[in-house]
């Protein structure tokens, strides 16, 4: 007895043009053409949830350096004399603060500026 393919091919074919939906012109609804872009869609998605991860961390840096560069301190000397005063905050916060905070971070530039001396 032979084994027919057609409703496996049928489901593939399926998921990928669900996938494909809103893709212009041939992109959506050929098969070969959806899947090649559905799959490249993937990897692009998948590689860019981590490059996401690094761009916000060297922008929450930049925001923080920022900061303390108006309270006389360099990034890395402010992180040391958090780490000095036993502040442990995380950079996401730390960037929060130095944007819509400005008195709070003013007062951890102060601490940090205290431990170094």
């Amino acid at each position: 007895m032979r084994v027919k393919r057609g409703v496996a091919a049928h489901k593939r074919h399926k998921k990928y043009l669900s996938l494909a939906k809103g893709y212009y012109g041939g992109r959506k609804n050929q098969y070969r053409i959806a899947r090649e872009t559905v799959e490249r869609a993937m990897a692009y998605a998948y590689r860019d949830r981590k490059a996401l991860k690094r761009e916000m961390r060297a922008l929450w840096i930049q925001r923080i350096n920022a900061g303390a560069r108006e309270h006389g301190l360099s990034y890395s000397r402010l992180i040391h004399g958090l780490s000095l005063a036993g502040i442990e905050i995380n950079r996401k916060i730390l960037a929060d603060l130095a944007v819509r905070e400005k008195e709070s971070f003013a007062e951890l530039a102060k601490l940090a500026k205290a431990k170094l001396v």
